[in-house]
């Protein structure tokens, strides 16, 4: 079983931003990072959550544990219906980050995938540790 701790941080929003993820494959940890200027808290989230899975392991059940309702609500509930109207939002105005999702989608596809929502800030150690290297990130631009 893989588990991974994900965390996005935007200094104003927008403006810099870092992301985290934190991916135990097994007691085997690895911890990556990166960054980006002018961008959302929201692409941050979506860009931890992307990398984390690029680095694992495609034959293992895989455990996302995340703060963001943006995310696990996206990808778990309202993806499919942006994918079944070209993606619109049921307002009829584009999904924000639809190149983000869209990448998000195919990589979870081909992956065995349980997402898990984790209140930020509430003593969590894994999320917690995220969330300062996801900081960090965005403090480095």
């Amino acid at each position: 079983m893989i588990k991974i701790y994900t965390d996005g941080s935007c200094i104003n929003n927008p403006g810099n931003g870092g992301w985290a993820a934190i991916i135990n494959d097994d007691g085997k940890i690895l911890k990556i990072s990166g960054s980006e200027k002018n961008t959302t808290n929201n692409k941050m989230e979506l860009m931890a959550t992307i990398a984390a899975l690029k680095k694992v392991n495609s034959n293992k059940k895989i455990q996302i544990f995340t703060d963001s309702k943006y995310v696990k609500l996206g990808i778990t509930e309202w993806i499919h219906k942006w994918v079944k109207n070209n993606w619109q939002t049921s307002k009829k105005e584009d999904v924000k980050n639809k190149e983000l999702w869209i990448e998000l989608f195919d990589i979870t596809n081909s992956l065995d995938v349980e997402w898990k929502w984790v209140k930020a800030h509430a003593g969590n150690l894994l999320n917690e540790e995220a969330d300062f290297l996801a900081k960090k990130a965005a403090q480095s631009n």
